[in-house]
């Protein structure tokens, strides 16, 4: 047993990551994603009362298999009572089996599970809710935050999209070959998407969510295995392992954000940089060497992996590549981290113009604060800085802007 003292965050990282992969296992048996989501939700729930006070279990896995599996009978007895009619006892003694299904079993169900969030007559946004609230755990809230959305709207959507699924008869499987090119952009999307989750975590104190990370890179692999001669998933992957790999070095031994040009790339993670490169050419290989979104981002972080030191990175490069991106998919965020690069290749003047036709965001405010610092603008640097510190800000960049703010501040003459 682990001591019940355990914090209760770590119970929760502990219930979040095994329940995910209890449920993919639980919709097979059950036929049903409400029932199996309401059984963990209710096992979770029994953990979180019971392990600060017993401890975690030696196999919280196997605990939280049975725990869910009971109130999975509980859930469909009473749906059984309600209907007034008896059904069939093989669901029943599915559930009632003791033993737990072996690894290969709980990675099909997981990838199954994928699959079906990422169902092509789902929505777009409905498929990333729906596999964020899945596979990842995170709650309405927290959806919310990262769909720029409101809670009761990610609410709805989410039981609206269960009803689609049960109304359609969406299966639960990993689609033909026939069916692969309609899902597997989506489902590249989901798993890219439950990683930046990890690596920017919207509430807590931590500046990466550890275990999110692994699990997302657990799930790239997945889907890298399934699909080993495809470009995208290879893609994905390169990208995520070399964005990982900085994760060491990124926040110090208090916690708190370390920027890329302080980080001690001694940290960084070598095997991780050359799979991730290796996968990125094999990808590009794949494509003839025409890019696509991930391989691009993979190839900006290939760039930061190879450099020996901040100083030695290939800058014009990277603008280069963030131009390609911006072509094929423009966002704000690469927006911003572009004009970052051009601050690097082409000075702060430039950067700074760069800043002008971007919509303005607390980021953009954060950029721009730090470009002014550049120029010895402290003044403007500690207004743009301050603006910046929006609601939205997670708590440790909220920390690392208000020392940056603090710094500018005792240089203002």
């Amino acid at each position: 047993m682990i001591p019940a003292a355990e914090p209760r965050d770590e119970l929760a990282d502990t219930v979040r990551v095994e329940g995910a992969r209890i449920l993919a296992t639980l919709v097979r048996t059950v036929g049903s994603l409400q029932v199996a989501e309401d059984a963990v939700q209710e096992a979770v729930v029994a953990a979180l009362r019971s392990w600060p006070r017993t401890g975690v279990p030696a196999e919280p896995r196997a605990w939280l298999t049975v725990t869910a599996r009971n109130r999975a009978i509980d859930i469909l007895r009473r749906e059984r009572a309600r209907a007034g009619k008896e059904r069939e006892a093989t669901e029943l003694a599915r559930l009632r089996t003791p033993e737990l299904p072996p690894e290969s079993v709980v990675r099909d169900d997981q990838l199954r599970l994928i699959f079906t969030c990422c169902h092509p007559t789902l929505s777009p946004e409905a498929r990333v809710a729906l596999a964020l609230r899945t596979l990842c755990g995170l709650s309405p809230a927290q959806i919310a935050a990262v769909l720029l959305s409101s809670e009761a709207a990610i609410a709805k959507r989410l039981t609206r999209t269960r009803g689609k699924i049960a109304a359609a008869r969406i299966p639960y499987r990993v689609p033909s070959d026939e069916e692969l090119p309609g899902r597997l952009a989506a489902v590249c999307g989901v798993v890219h998407a439950l990683y930046t989750a990890g690596h920017a975590p919207l509430e807590g104190e931590a500046a990466v969510d550890v275990d999110g990370c692994t699990e997302a890179l657990r799930l790239a692999r997945l889907l890298h295995d399934l699909l080993p001669d495809e470009a995208m998933p290879a893609a994905v992957l390169a990208l995520l392992l070399l964005t990982d790999s900085r994760r060491p070095a990124r926040v110090d031994d208090a916690g708190e954000v370390v920027l890329l040009a302080d980080q001690d790339r001694a940290r960084w993670d070598a095997a991780a940089i050359a799979e991730g490169c290796a996968l990125l050419d094999a990808s590009l290989r794949r494509t003839g060497g025409v890019a696509d979104p991930y391989q691009l981002q993979a190839a900006i972080a290939a760039e930061h992996a190879r450099a020996p030191a901040y100083a030695q990175t290939d800058w014009l490069e990277i603008v280069r590549l963030y131009d390609l991106l911006l072509s094929v998919a423009p966002s704000a965020p690469a927006a911003l981290s572009r004009a970052v690069a051009v601050a690097e290749a082409s000075g702060t003047a430039a950067a700074l113009a760069a800043l002008d036709a971007i919509e303005p965001s607390p980021r953009w405010h954060a950029v721009r604060a730090e470009l002014l610092a550049c120029e010895g603008r402290y003044a403007e640097a500690v207004a743009e800085i301050t603006t910046s510190l929006t609601e939205t800000v997670t708590a440790p960049e909220r920390r690392h802007r208000e020392r940056r703010r603090a710094i500018w501040a005792a240089r203002v003459r």
